[in-house]
């Protein structure tokens, strides 16, 4: 055996860092849909058709940023044998959300966003159950400073 065959991984994963870290928290798929939400009223209330279409697109980019954020919860945190038992719904949950980000990013409806944000804190209420920040984020040292 040589080397290189030594040092080669046996198996790829993914993650959304491409390293399951075990940093998960749906915080962040809420930060992007809350900025679809908002694209969507600025959409509604322009009639600057560059503006327009400038809100289409990077609406799209957030819904792909925050759909990824669900992906992730769902293919690396979610854990049939962990959380099915104690959280059923969960699985359900997140297969929604992640259909609603698609609706939200096709379409410049309000209520579509709405729905998703519902979800999302539908997501993060389970996932604050099953653990939350306690389990899978770094703990923040008692100096650092914390949003209100």
């Amino acid at each position: 055996m040589n080397l290189r065959e030594w040092i080669r991984p046996s198996r790829t994963v993914d993650a959304h860092c491409d390293l399951p870290c075990g940093i998960y928290d749906p915080e962040q798929a809420r930060i992007e849909a809350e900025s679809c939400l908002k694209i969507d009223e600025k959409y509604a209330d322009s009639k600057d058709e560059t503006y327009r279409a400038r809100c289409v697109i990077i609406k799209e980019e957030r819904a792909e940023v925050a759909k990824h954020h669900l992906d992730v919860h769902w293919s690396d945190w979610y854990k049939p044998e962990k959380h099915d038992a104690k959280f059923p719904q969960l699985k359900e949950v997140l297969k929604q959300a992640v259909s609603q980000g698609s609706k939200v990013k096709a379409s410049m409806d309000r209520a579509e966003a709405q729905k998703w944000l519902e979800l999302i804190d539908k997501v993060d209420e389970i996932w604050k159950q099953a653990g939350g920040a306690q389990e899978t984020r770094v703990q923040r040292s008692t100096a650092a400073p914390t949003h209100a």
